[in-house]
């Protein structure tokens, strides 16, 4: 009864409605591209291609996109070429003065990052465009290419996928900016959601018609999923609170000593850089393969063997790995310890037992990677948890991908935030919110 109330409010904030309605709008013409095939090619010819990406490291990349890489969509790239834009612009920024000077300017400085992401987004888009179309050529049958396959053939079609892949990352940004969430999050967590039934009812079906295990083992599977969703959400919501008290000010404006307000907290998360570490370390999986792609050697043929297995040791060692480093990296440029310790200070504000300016930086500093290292643990094995369960449990890869693993971490994340930002909503217009709250605290940022 409450859910139903909840959605009545929704549906009376006039502002927050609208933007739902973009939301979904959006989100839908996406899901159309992802059904509309290259021109030239036939869609009755795509079994091959479909084969190749039920499981491996094809397969992550094609629920990614919703199922688009194996329709030969307009949309088989996705937003993955923006993803690993941005992953090179940040990494590029630590050694960059230029780019350094950038982050600093705020809105406008933002903006011009914005735009070479975006350059940086086609560049690396013209670069995956004919290795896409060269994989057509390898796996499907010529029948296949109406039009032939030929040397038109391939310049159209990287013209139209990295047309696709601008327009999704177009999409996202409108997201962002007219509706509610995280677009370019969103987008993903829409693809991933896309393949989620289809996975569901082949382990349905192989347990019980195929007498593996039964209602017994899907009733286990489910206790296990709910129990891996309920994990990431503590994971993602988790915080730490840090004590803050402020002098009182007197008549002539200064602080008055021995004198202090009521006490306040810094909310400092467990995990500050939500699926971010996820999804750059799964653009970074690729490029072992795509590298070791190059050379017919046997150490290239079996590093290639080893990273297209997503449920191998050596894959989920490294991920794990890569996990763990860029939750500290976004960590760090995330959380901008030295400024909160100065404004902080600038409102006559303090940690107790904690000198106000530069050892309240380094103390939170200090915190953050402290408790930055069970999260980035925790996170690292919910990421790999998919390989556990095929180990232990024998579950069919598709649907092992939801336990856990980039797929379920990005899901819970994205929705969490737009439950979030929905939530703001309500409680501006004195509704009750989608999540509970708990105790309202003054948070300094």
């Amino acid at each position: 009864m409450k859910f139903i109330n909840t959605i009545k409010n929704i549906w009376k904030i006039e502002e927050l409605k609208n933007r739902i309605l973009v939301t979904l709008g959006l989100l839908l013409v996406y899901r159309f591209g992802a059904q509309v095939v290259l021109p030239g090619i036939d869609a009755a010819q795509l079994s091959n291609l479909a084969s190749q990406t039920d499981s491996g490291l094809l397969g992550l990349l094609n629920a990614f996109t919703g199922g688009a890489f194996s329709n030969a969509s307009v949309f088989a790239l996705g937003i993955m070429p923006y993803i690993s834009a941005s992953i090179v612009v940040q990494l590029m920024g630590i050694a960059i003065p230029y780019l350094q000077k950038l982050q600093k300017e705020g809105e406008s400085g933002r903006k011009k990052i914005n735009q070479i992401t975006r350059w940086l987004t086609i560049a690396i888009t013209l670069v995956q465009g004919p290795g896409y179309i060269y994989n057509l050529f390898a796996t499907l049958p010529s029948e296949a290419f109406m039009l032939g396959d030929n040397i038109t053939f391939v310049v159209s079609s990287v013209i139209i996928l990295t047309t696709g892949t601008i327009f999704a990352m177009w999409l996202g940004e409108k997201i962002t900016d007219k509706g509610i969430g995280n677009g370019i999050s969103l987008l993903i967590m829409v693809g991933i959601i896309a393949t989620l039934p289809q996975a569901f009812i082949q382990e349905f079906a192989s347990r019980v018609f195929e007498s593996n295990g039964g209602l017994v083992m899907i009733l286990i599977e489910l206790v296990i999923w709910f129990a891996i969703i309920l994990a990431s959400v503590m994971l993602v919501m988790a915080v730490r609170q840090i004590p803050v008290q402020y002098a009182r000010r007197s008549a002539s404006g200064g602080y008055e000593k021995n004198v202090f307000g009521s006490r306040q907290y810094i909310p400092l998360k467990l995990n500050a850089s939500g699926v971010m570490p996820i999804i750059f370390a799964q653009a970074i999986m690729f490029i072992p393969v795509a590298l070791a792609g190059l050379s017919d050697s046997d150490t290239a043929q079996g590093v290639t063997a080893a990273f297209q297995n997503i449920f191998g040791f050596w894959y989920n060692l490294v991920f794990a790995l890569l996990i763990i480093v860029f939750t500290y990296f976004y960590t760090a440029i995330t959380v901008p310890t030295n400024k909160m310790a100065d404004d902080l200070k600038r409102s006559g504000g303090f940690i107790p037992g904690i000198r106000p300016g530069s050892e309240t930086g380094e103390y939170l500093d200090r915190i953050m990677s402290q408790i930055t290292l069970p999260g980035s643990i925790f996170l690292a094995i919910i990421a790999v948890f998919p390989a556990i369960v095929v180990q232990l449990l024998g579950v069919q890869q598709n649907w092992a991908l939801f336990f856990g693993g980039t797929s379920l971490l990005i899901m819970v994340g994205v929705a969490i935030d737009t439950m979030q930002q929905v939530n703001s909503y309500l409680l501006n217009r004195h509704y009750d919110g989608l999540m509970k709250t708990g105790k309202n605290r003054k948070a300094v940022a």
